[in-house]
């Protein structure tokens, strides 16, 4: 995470609270356009940048100082995800948005009256599962930046036509034909207590090495993906199929023995695992259940991705 004075921190700007207020809403917005909340930060530290390279006179001239960074967010957003494209084809292995610990909290969307159903509607917590993020990923970027300004932050498809530079007609487009993509893939998720009990039982399996228990955990056609980044040893493409998950994950058990340990935690709003290998953080495991079972797993081992976790 970016340390050292904020920019234009040393300022005497009667404003300047106001303006930095803006922060947690545009981490908000980065991490969900981008997957990374390193990227997200970058992208609030070139934002605030031009924001003080304006004049006096041009900083007074912006009647909405906070819309004006979040324009100017989303289109820092808008640029990036188009070279990230271009990044991933070098990535070594399955790319996974980097998973985030517990929020403390999660900002408050706008209101909206343009006729949206309400059971379409994203909330915000939602919005920052892995499921959700992965789903996402898959999207042009004209589609993830007209869809979560839209349908995530509330922001009016006249204003999301100026962000993205197309019109509104063409943004309610994007950000129907995403709707679908989310509609698609999107289940309903169990009760917190449930789906920590069933993490909880995975892990417990996952230890004993028990094959049988771990299978009855698992989706007959779950897919269990790694993301190592070529900085951290993984499965080197995803494993699909409840039973060769099972036995899969008994392996890594078996080999790595008692050199692991594993923390039950939220990952990303829901629950997750963290693994330590001999004390040091090695994986954050998220998972997506449904219908009582364990769809998917996204195990991230890539260590850049992994910031937010450690604690030293």
């Amino acid at each position: 995470m970016t340390t050292g004075a904020e920019p234009g921190e040393d300022r005497s700007d009667p404003s300047l609270g106001a303006i930095m207020s803006e922060r947690r809403r545009l981490i908000n917005l980065g991490y969900r356009l981008l997957g990374s909340l390193a990227d997200a930060e970058d992208v609030v530290q070139e934002t605030y940048a031009r924001w003080y390279a304006l004049s006096e006179r041009e900083q007074r001239a912006v009647e909405s100082p906070g819309a004006w960074l979040m324009t100017v967010a989303s289109r820092i957003c808008l640029n990036l995800l188009g070279s990230a494209r271009a990044r991933r084809e070098t990535y070594v292995g399955d790319w996974i948005p980097e998973p985030l610990p517990e929020p403390t909290e999660w900002i408050a969307g706008r209101s909206s009256t343009d006729g949206t159903d309400p059971a379409d509607r994203i909330t915000l917590d939602e919005s920052v599962t892995m499921a959700f993020l992965v789903v996402l990923d898959a999207m042009t970027p004209a589609e993830r930046v007209a869809f979560v300004l839209h349908d995530v932050f509330r922001y009016p498809f006249g204003e999301v036509a100026e962000i993205v530079g197309r019109t509104p007609a063409a943004c309610r487009q994007l950000a129907s034909s995403a709707r679908r993509r989310i509609r698609t893939a999107r289940t309903p998720a169990g009760p917190g207590a449930e789906q920590a009990d069933i993490v909880r039982r995975f892990r417990t399996a996952w230890e004993a090495k028990d094959i049988d228990a771990l299978i009855s955990l698992l989706d007959p056609d779950a897919t269990a993906t790694a993301d190592g980044g070529g900085l951290a040893v993984t499965h080197p493409a995803p494993i699909v199929g409840g039973e060769q998950i099972a036995h899969a994950y008994a392996e890594i058990a078996r080999l790595t023995g008692d050199r692991t340990t594993f923390l039950e935690c939220t990952v990303n709003g829901l629950p997750g695992l963290v693994a330590r290998q001999d004390g040091e953080l090695a994986t954050v495991f998220a998972f997506e259940i449904v219908d009582h079972r364990i769809r998917h797993i996204w195990a991230v081992r890539n260590p850049e991705k992994l910031r937010p976790w450690r604690t030293d």
